[in-house]
């Protein structure tokens, strides 16, 4: 922790160097980036798994020279992004969905209007557009040998019929 408060990851993600979109991967985290923004899908309204609460969310096509990628926006990120405008991204992480790379700003994530301009993005190399086989959230329970009791493992100190044992 520093001692202003901010934890140390928030520090390192502001002070690191910009990326380019091409060099995403799955794992990528605490992104840096500048894109620009090249279309926006029709805003959908989803109901939080968490409390029930209704969000509207979209997904945008952004890019660079390089490579482009769809960054999922929700609510007051959907107004504040406009086409053509050009972001800079910071503290970004990207996740899968339905198996293909998503950019998302999350929590701890921010985006600004750029200074800088990109003229051309490359639309072809779109990163979102590749499959990737996504991992296991949670484990999938397998009983073992027909039964999920803990104490029916056969080990010692517990006896199956009874708690006498029998000559």
């Amino acid at each position: 922790m520093s001692y202003e408060g901010k934890p140390e990851t928030a520090e390192s993600s502001e002070s690191a160097a910009p990326v380019k979109v091409e060099t995403l991967n799955p794992n990528s985290r605490q992104v840096n980036t500048t894109v620009k923004v090249v279309s926006k899908s029709p805003v959908r309204e989803t109901i939080s798994r968490r409390d029930g609460s209704v969000h509207r969310v979209t997904d945008a096509l952004v890019g660079d020279e390089t490579a482009s990628i769809y960054l999922t926006l929700w609510d007051d990120n959907i107004d504040s992004v406009k086409e053509d405008s050009t972001l800079d991204i910071k503290n970004a992480y990207i996740s899968l969905f339905k198996g293909s790379m998503r950019l998302n700003i999350g929590r701890y994530g921010s985006l600004a209007t750029s200074s800088q301009a990109i003229s051309s993005v490359n639309t072809t190399n779109n990163l979102s557009d590749k499959q990737f086989e996504q991992e296991r959230r949670f484990t999938s329970f397998r009983p073992r040998y027909g039964g999920d009791d803990r104490r029916d493992r056969g080990g010692r100190g517990y006896r199956r019929f009874g708690s006498r044992r029998r000559f």
